[in-house]
Parts: structure tokens; C-alpha cells; sequence
């Protein structure tokens, strides 16, 4: 199997993490997004959108992170890290679905406007975009905070696809200024994570 992903990219982080969590035998092929390498035809034949991650498994080709995360989990030796029990997935799917629709649609426009446009530089941040999504943010990051309570991990006390997930956008909390310092729950549940060598250890920006 070949994984394209480019480096920085949280929703190709989430899946590079699993991939190493699992020790999947997966070939990693990095793409580089500065020199047009996803705009190529040889790409654009991979995904038409044009977008990372994509993942080749002989002449199955499959996009979007979290269907990648979920094939890919689903091949490897059952565990609860992914199990079979149907309500257990369903309640992975549920937060996957949740942080793409939700936390992370917030997290990701705040990271785009007070970090992004800086690195491509095209423009200053919109005080009012940002305003709006640190607004969305707090709604989203009180309610996690309150599912946390109790729980080491999103759907208990193991850890499931469904944390590197919710947390892709987590290591750029503090260089893009998302405000979840006040949040104790979900600090303790990223510690956490931090402490796993697959999660830690996975390329970022700064790598």
C-alpha cells in the first residue's frame, strides 16, 4: 500500500499515526505541496480533488482521512483500538463526523487565519472569521471537555481511531492561538496522547 501525505498537513497526520500505531506496512510518500506536486496529473489521477492524504492499495485508491483511517484499521488483527462490536464503531464514526463538521472545521479556521496566511503568505488574519470560529471553538472544546470527564480517552479508557482524530489540529493549538488552556480535561487527554511514541513521534512542520 502507498501513502501520499504531505508533511504538516494534520489530516494526514492523523492517518500517518495510525498507520505507525499499527505498524502497518505501509510505503509513506511525501508530496511537496510548495513545488505543485498536488496539481500534477500523475496526482490528479490519484484524487481529482487534488488534496492529501490518499491512500493506494493495489487498484483501490481512497481519499479523505478518516475513510482511510477507518479501511485501514479495519485490515489490521482486531483490537480496541478499532473493534468490531458495531455500537463501538458507530461511536467512532459519530466523533470522526463530529470533529470534521464541528471542532475541527473551528480549530481549522483559526489555524488558517493566524497561522497559515502567514506561511503562504496571502494576507493578514480576519479578525472577524477568527472572532466567529474562537466562538465556535468554545462550544465545541466545553462540550468535549465535559465528555472527558471520567474518560482517559474518547470512548473510555482505550485508546480508539477516534482520538487521533478529534485531536489532528492539536499540536498547532498554541502557534495558531486557539484558546483551549482553560479547558482541563482536554489538556490531560492531549498529555495523554503526547505520551503515545506513534502520536508523539509523527512528522510535523517543525520535523
Amino acid at each position: 500500500m502507498n501513502f501520499y501525505t504531505v508533511n504538516g498537513s494534520p489530516n494526514c497526520r492523523k492517518v500517518h499515526a495510525l498507520i505507525n500505531y499499527l505498524d502497518l506496512d505501509v510505503q509513506i510518500n511525501e508530496l511537496d505541496i510548495f513545488t505543485g506536486e498536488l496539481a500534477t496529473p500523475e496526482f490528479k489521477a490519484l484524487n481529482p480533488n487534488g488534496m492529501v492524504p490518499v491512500l493506494e492499495d493495489g487498484n483501490f485508491l481512497l481519499w479523505e482521512s478518516n475513510a482511510i483511517m477507518q479501511y485501514l484499521a479495519a485490515k489490521a488483527p482486531e483490537s480496541s483500538f478499532y473493534p468490531a462490536d458495531p455500537q463501538q464503531r458507530a461511536d467512532i464514526h459519530r466523533w470522526q463526523n463530529w470533529e470534521q463538521n464541528h471542532f475541527n472545521r473551528a480549530t481549522g479556521t483559526i489555524l488558517f487565519e493566524n497561522m497559515l496566511k502567514c506561511i503562504f503568505k496571502i494576507g493578514e488574519p480576519d479578525a472577524e472569521k477568527v472572532a466567529a470560529a474562537t466562538e465556535d471553538f468554545h462550544q465545541h472544546a466545553k462540550l468535549l471537555d465535559a465528555h472527558l470527564v471520567g474518560r482517559d480517552y474518547m470512548l473510555g479508557d482505550k485508546l480508539t481511531v477516534a482520538d487521533f482524530s478529534v485531536a489532528s489540529f492539536s499540536e498547532y493549538f498554541d502557534t495558531a492561538k486557539v484558546p483551549f488552556r482553560k479547558y482541563s480535561n482536554l489538556i490531560a487527554w492531549l498529555e495523554r496522547l503526547e505520551a503515545i511514541p506513534a502520536w508523539a513521534d509523527t512528522p510535523s512542520l517543525a520535523a
